[in-house]
This record gives C-alpha cells, structure tokens and sequence, in this order.
C-alpha cells in the first residue's frame, strides 16, 4: 500500500463522532415521524366513529317541524324590569307533599288546587284535603299522565263550586260539599273539526253562563309542552262554553301556545298570554268588537304563563324563563334557526332541552292598560321555581307550579 492509498483507507475509515446535536436531530425525525402517525390514527378512528353518527343524525327525523319566528329584541331588564331577588323572600308551603300545583284558587281562607297526580285538593287549617279525582290511577309517570288526568286551570264560580281544566280530560265543575264531578266539555268531544288536545287555562263569567278556555294546540299534548314551544305551532285557540246550552264554540285560532286566559273587568274580551310569542292578546268575546283581536302587551322580558287580575285593577303574569338583555336568550337565538331546532330534538329529550334554558323565575304586575308596574324576581329558581300563577289573597301573592313540589306564599307588605 503506497502512501496514497493509506490515506485514502484512513479518511473512508476514519471513526464518527455522535454529538448531541445529532442525536436530537434523530429523535426529532423519530418524534415528527410519530406524531404523524398518531394523528392520522386518531382522525382516522374519529371519522370512523364520527361518521355513522352523522349518517344517523341525517337519517333520522326530527319530531318537530319549526318555523323561523320573528320576535322583536326583547327589553332591557331597567326600570320596571330590573332584576332583583324578592321573590326568593317567599316561603314554602307544604313542600313535597303536593307536586305541580298549577293554578290557584280560593273561597275566604281555603285554597283549592289541582296536583300533577291528578287530584283537586283542598288546603285548609294547614293541612291538605283530596276533593275529587278526574282521572284514574296509576299515576306518576309520562305514559300514565293522559289517563291519570293533569288538573291545570282552576276558577271559582258563582256558585262556589269550581271549575277546572284538565289538559287531557276536559272542562269540569266540581260540588265543594259533595266532591261530584260534573264533565261539561270532554276532549273526546270534536270542536270545528278538531280535537281538544291541550286544555290549559280557563275564566268564567260573573253570572257563569259562560266559561272560556284555551286550547294550547290540536297536535302537541301536554307531556309534549317542550316541542310544542320550540316547534311554535300556530295551531292554539280560544274557546267559550255556554253553560245554558252546554253548546262549545271556538273564539279564536292560529295562536302560538294559548295559555293562561282571563277575563277583562267590563267581561266584552278576554286577555291571553301567547307564550311563544312572549305577549298578551286581547280577544273580544262580546260586544261590538266580538270576534277581533289585539295585542294588550307585546315583547314581555319573559314567556307568560297565567295570568290573574291583582287587587290594584290591574293583572299578575307568571313566567319561568325570561329574555335577558343584556345577556344571551336562548330562546330568541333559536326562533330564527329552526334546523339548530331540529337537530337538538334528534339528539336530545325534552328534558334534556329544557335544560338549554336557564332557569329564572319572574312575576309581573301589569296596570290596567298593560304598563309594567312592579315586578319579582328569582334568578335561577332558588326559592320560587318554575313558576306558573300568581294569585293574589289577603295581602299575599301564592305562587303556583308546573312542576315544583310546594306553594310558595310571598307577603306583598314586605316587597
């Protein structure tokens, strides 16, 4: 080997020096590499499980079929509105031992009140009497509920005898001494081509020869009050009873969710609280305007269930979810997207979808003439959940329920 040759064996040879430099470069091709991997691995995975879903999330179909509604922005919650935490000042009656009581009525100190087992109770002396039964047992679950009955609307006659809506079985009068039950109007019964699906609400004349009611819609019950509120459908009304010729008559149709109803002081009309549309209506039920409509009090901070008049001339609204502004309403966010619509419902129960709503429970008093006077509040439902009726006695508002297991009682000297 020549001199040449040995330095060029040397140099081909010659040992290799690993730095850390070069072992960090290694990792990172080794890291980078690896990383590669697992994403594509995990989106891979992914659309593997994402897409069946999406393929059934389209196929599916939906159990409501909305409009796009339009709704005014709702009011600043200033002035009148201003929120506040007085209801949470009210105190509970008779917790779990009554559940859901709706609406409320009273005869002196007596209050008298329909539960979500089907029962028309008795409060008196603090403790709770069971007066009739309008539907049958069992009762307790969502598939009993139209054969167990849901008292809902409940009024006084003249005869101190009370009339009651049940949103399944009908319109009653009830005998206080005897405890009879006498069916006047049966959802069985078609009215102008339709059935009497959601009997909610009702008011009944000073001479009681006429009761009215609403019908809050032909196609959705009341164990489906969540999709009837998200689908909107126009297909409410309001109808009379004549008391003397047992004879039912529709007033008015094409409302979004009619619910509670009363009558105005001169008896020629009738207020309705539009839920979904989170106003009042005025339909004339005699006099020169029988058979038209207005609107008494449009865009309400919040989504009005009864209504009852208040000892100052004018009217309680009850409402268990509202419209902050400032802050986010999920309810004006949807009215103009029906496919998010559609899409919750596939996915989700109606329980699950209520909870989409915050709960806030919120109590208006009403001037005459529909201007806000004062208003309560209970952010969350801490005290006063799911609101449904403020009746006013001897100084106290009582607070009704669709849901909650009490009677709130708030003293009105005190707020």
């Amino acid at each position: 080997m020549n001199e040449s040759d040995g330095l060029r064996f040397r140099r081909l040879n010659r040992p290799q020096i690993i730095t850390d430099e070069s072992q960090e470069h290694h990792h990172k091709s080794s890291s980078t590499y690896s990383g590669k991997v697992f994403r594509v691995t995990f989106l891979t995975l992914g659309a593997i499980l994402l897409l069946p879903l999406l393929a059934i999330v389209l196929l599916l179909e939906s159990p409501i079929q909305p409009e796009v509604l339009s709704l005014n922005e709702p009011p600043l919650l200033v002035g009148c509105f201003e929120p506040n935490l007085k209801l949470r000042q009210a105190e509970r009656l008779f917790e779990d031992q009554l559940v859901g009581p709706e609406s409320i009525a009273n005869i002196g100190d007596v209050l008298y009140t329909g539960t979500a087992d089907g029962k028309i109770v008795k409060i008196q002396d603090g403790r709770i009497h069971v007066l009739a039964r309008l539907g049958k047992l069992p009762c307790g679950s969502r598939d009993d509920e139209p054969t167990c009955g849901r008292p809902l609307g409940i009024r006084v006659g003249p005869n101190s005898t009370l009339f009651v809506v049940d949103a399944y079985l009908g319109l009653f009068e009830i005998n206080l001494v005897t405890g009879e039950v006498d069916t006047l109007v049966s959802t069985k019964q078609v009215v102008d081509g339709r059935r009497l699906s959601f009997i909610n609400d009702l008011d009944v004349t000073q001479d009681g020869t006429r009761v009215y009611f609403t019908d809050s819609s032909s196609r959705w019950q009341r164990r489906d009050f969540v999709h009837l509120v998200m689908e909107a459908t126009a297909d409410g009304r309001v109808l009379e009873y004549n008391t003397v010729t047992r004879e039912v008559s529709v007033l008015m149709e094409g409302l979004r969710f009619p619910n509670g109803i009363q009558l105005c002081p001169d008896e020629e009309s009738v207020l309705v609280t539009e839920m979904t549309m989170a106003r009042i209506r005025r339909v004339h039920v005699s006099g020169l305007n029988k058979g038209g409509m207005d609107t008494f009090v449009d865009n309400l901070p919040g989504f009005p269930d009864n209504i009852r008049r208040s000892s100052s001339g004018g009217y309680w609204v009850a409402m268990s979810a509202v419209r902050p502004n400032p802050g986010f309403s999920m309810m004006d966010f949807l009215s103009q997207r029906p496919w998010i619509k559609k899409l919750i419902f596939k996915l989700f129960s109606q329980d699950m979808a209520m909870k989409l709503v915050p709960r806030y429970s919120l109590v208006l008093e009403l001037a005459e003439g529909g201007a806000c006077r004062r208003s309560f509040h209970d952010p969350h439902g801490v005290v006063a959940a799911y609101v449904s009726e403020a009746h006013e006695h001897d100084g106290h508002l009582y607070l009704g329920s669709f849901r909650s297991p009490y009677v709130c009682k708030l003293d009105l000297s005190q707020v």
